[in-house]
Parts: C-alpha cells; structure tokens; sequence
C-alpha cells in the first residue's frame, strides 16, 4: 500500500528566532523521546495489552455486524443512533463520509442523538416514522444517565405504537458485558445485545462495531476502513526510529511546542466539509486522553473556510500559545465553474473561470501562509482525495498520536478520572428533584 496522506511539519519548525515554531534541535531532543514510547507501544501491542489496536485486523469480527447492518438497510426507513462521546462521534465521523448519509438509495436515514435537550428529542420523536425506525443505543459501561434517559424515552415512546413484544424489532443495544442498567433493560425486553470491548474505552472505539456499525448502515466499506488503519499501524510498529513514524513526529511536535513554548492549544482544521465530524472526534480524543494532572493540550475544532470568517482574527492577532492542523484534499478544478457575467466584474478579480474548489485551494493556501508569516507553528496533512481508506489512516494516526503524546508527558491516555465526580454529583441532585 502506497503514501496515503501526507504530514508536513516544516511550518512548526523554526528558521529564523522570535516565533512560537521549534528549533530543529528542541524538535529532535523530544523525538529521540519517543524511541522508549515506541518501544513500550511495540510491547503492549504483542501483549495484547491495548485491543484498540488489534480491531484493523479484526474483520471477522464484524462478520455479525456486516449482516445485521445489511438487515437493517432492507427494511428500516431510520435509523437513530442514542449515545453521546465516543459512542457517538466515532459513527458520526465513518457515516459522513457517505455519498448521502441522510438516506440514499436503498439505506435508511441516519440520525446521530447525542443530547437530553427535550425540546430536541421530542422534535425527533415527532418527525420520525417510529415503525419503521431502529434505534441503535450505545453505551461502554451501560450506566450513562443521558443515553439511558434517551433509551426509555424511545423505549415508551415506540412501546405505545407496536406494543412490547415488537420492541426487539426496533431495538439494539451495544454495551460491555456484565451487569449494568443499560444491558438489564435489554435483556428484559429481549432486544438484541452486542458486546462492546470493555478493554477499549469509547473515544478509542471507532473502529469496533461501535463507529463501523452505523458507518455500515449507510454503505460505508468498513474493510477499506481498516485496511487504512492497519498501514498506518503497521509503519509506525516497524518504524526503526521515531522520525519514520508519522505518528510520532506529531506526538513529539505537540509536546516539544507545549514545553518549551507554552503551545498548549491545537487547532484542527480541516477544508473538507466531510471532515467537520471527525474534528469534533478529534476535540474528544485529545481533550479526554492528555487534560490530567494539571496539565493538557486543548482541541479546538475549526473547519475551513467557515472559521476564518469567525475564529482567524484571533489565531493571527491573538495569543500565541496555538498549534494549527491544517487537513486538505485536492480541490483544484473541482465543482462548478463560476461563469456568471458578475465574476468578472473589477470587484472580484480573479474569479471568472474558475472553479469554485480552485477557490477553496487558494483560501486554504492563503490562511496557512498568513499564520506561518506571523511565526505560528502550522502543520499540514494532504489527502490525494478522501475514501474509506485515507480516513481510516487518519484515525489510526491520530489515536496513536495521542497515546505517545500522553506517554511522553506520563499520563495515562485510556482513564478519565476527573469526570466521575461530576456524573456522581449528577445522580445527587436527579435524586433532589423529585
């Protein structure tokens, strides 16, 4: 398998003192860093110490996944997808990738239901043909209030439609095995249950049938998926040192920047539109993996162009404590031609006969240039074009980017300590309002 994206980091490198990019020698004190980090990865990968790792190759084992999504897309009209974080936004991210994921020929509509907000869910409620609708509900530990709240909403709400009996026709819950709310529910009712790992926490898990489920559903090729982690994997696993890992330069790039110049907020920020889910899947990843023991490198997704009408007066004339990620696919001659007489009117020079994506080249262009002019550290990943496979790499690079990140700050990237007081606290004051 070929090159299938390309990291250019050479904007966060410094050549010249007075900016927030790296000198060469910072940058390669902290990649020679990364060579333990490599080597305790290799280690937990033979031991089978991190399954996350594990899922490119596990095709089979979606086997059960392949058929149920298939029975679905025959005779479901929508499909709603209740869980939140990683049980939502790894689906989100492999579904949009589709050519219509609101519901094209011969596959259901799809609909991600990630909040409690009432007036939202019964606005879905209201418009959705409930009998011909199936939920999928996801949840790690299956005691996520939020997704158990939308769960016997949907539950009832169905239930006084089709009665009881038929809820295990509308109904699939994914969560880990043992005793939880979420699966007793389940198998009360009868519903179909799948295993989620319980070894791979939710932000890591868009690759098991938890994000490759949904992706099915909508025709999303999860083989090609993998086939894309898996290089991305195996280049990083044989990598002799850690400048051959793409991975690991980034690790190393976003650390080296947060220690020796204050860099401690990344900007992602793709000029895709088909991208704008997996920078929220990125926001969680990386906030959830490195915020602990006082110390964190803070996501903030943007997408291009939309953001430089909102957010590049601050990147450019603001603080300079940012990173920036910048994530493209070839546009040039892409789309409808502006041929209007208007488009060559003195005012927009330029414009006439070209086409509209030669018009989001030249503006990504232009940003980055703008941001490395003002000393920024500006990195860049090239897609030839993005499929099933590149967005695979992509996954797998940033996954590994974060736990050798966390590796080389000694943090652990898998727990989430901190929040667990507050769904305790959550539970106590439920308990006041009745």
């Amino acid at each position: 398998m070929g090159v299938i994206y390309h990291q250019d980091i050479n904007g966060c490198i410094a050549r010249e003192p007075g900016t927030t990019r790296l000198s060469d020698h910072a940058f390669e004190d902290v990649l020679k860093d990364c060579s333990p980090a490599l080597n305790r990865l290799r280690e937990a990968y033979e031991n089978n110490e991190l399954p996350l790792l594990h899922l490119p190759n596990a095709g089979g084992q979606l086997s059960t996944a392949v058929k149920l999504a298939d029975k679905i897309r025959c005779r479901a009209g929508q499909v709603v997808v209740l869980g939140t974080g990683g049980s939502s936004l790894g689906g989100r991210t492999l579904a949009a990738l589709a050519e219509d994921p609101r519901g094209g020929p011969g596959a259901p509509q799809i609909h991600f239901f990630d909040n409690i907000d009432p007036h939202s869910l019964d606005r879905l409620l209201d418009r959705l043909d409930l009998r011909s609708t199936v939920f999928i509900t996801i949840s790690k530990s299956g005691k996520t209030t939020s997704t158990i709240g939308q769960f016997l909403i949907c539950l009832t709400a169905v239930s006084k439609l089709v009665g009881e009996a038929a809820l295990t026709e509308h109904f699939i819950v994914i969560t880990e095995p043992g005793n939880n709310p979420l699966r007793e529910y389940a198998t009360r009712l009868s519903l179909r249950i799948l295993d989620h790992d319980p070894d791979i926490s939710g932000r890591f898990s868009v690759l098991s049938l938890v994000g490759q489920l949904p992706a099915m559903i909508v025709g999303i090729d999860s083989k090609a998926v993998l086939a894309g982690s898996q290089a991305v994997l195996k280049s990083t696993l044989e990598a002799r040192q850690p400048r051959d890992s793409e991975p690991a330069c980034g690790a190393a790039l976003a650390v080296a920047l947060a220690k020796k110049h204050g860099v401690t907020v990344n900007v992602l920020m793709p000029y895709c539109d088909r991208l704008e889910s997996f920078a929220l899947w990125h926001r969680q990843l990386f906030a959830e993996s490195l915020g602990k023991n006082g110390f964190g490198i803070t996501p903030i997704n943007a997408l291009g162009t939309v953001d430089q009408h909102s957010q590049l007066q601050l990147y450019l004339d603001g603080p300079p404590d940012k990173m920036f990620t910048f994530i493209t696919t070839d546009t040039l001659g892409l789309g409808k031609r502006l041929e209007f007489s208007l488009a060559d009117d003195p005012t927009v020079d330029g414009l006439y006969g070209h086409a509209i994506g030669d018009l989001m080249a030249a503006e990504y262009q232009a940003t980055a240039q703008a941001l490395i002019d003002k000393g920024r550290p500006v990195r860049r990943f090239h897609l030839d074009s993005l499929t099933e496979e590149t967005l695979g790499a992509l996954l797998m690079h940033f996954m590994l980017e974060v736990i050798l990140a966390a590796d080389l700050l000694g943090l652990n990237a898998f727990d989430q300590p901190a929040v667990e007081h507050g769904k305790s606290l959550a539970r106590h004051y439920l308990g006041k309002f009745k």
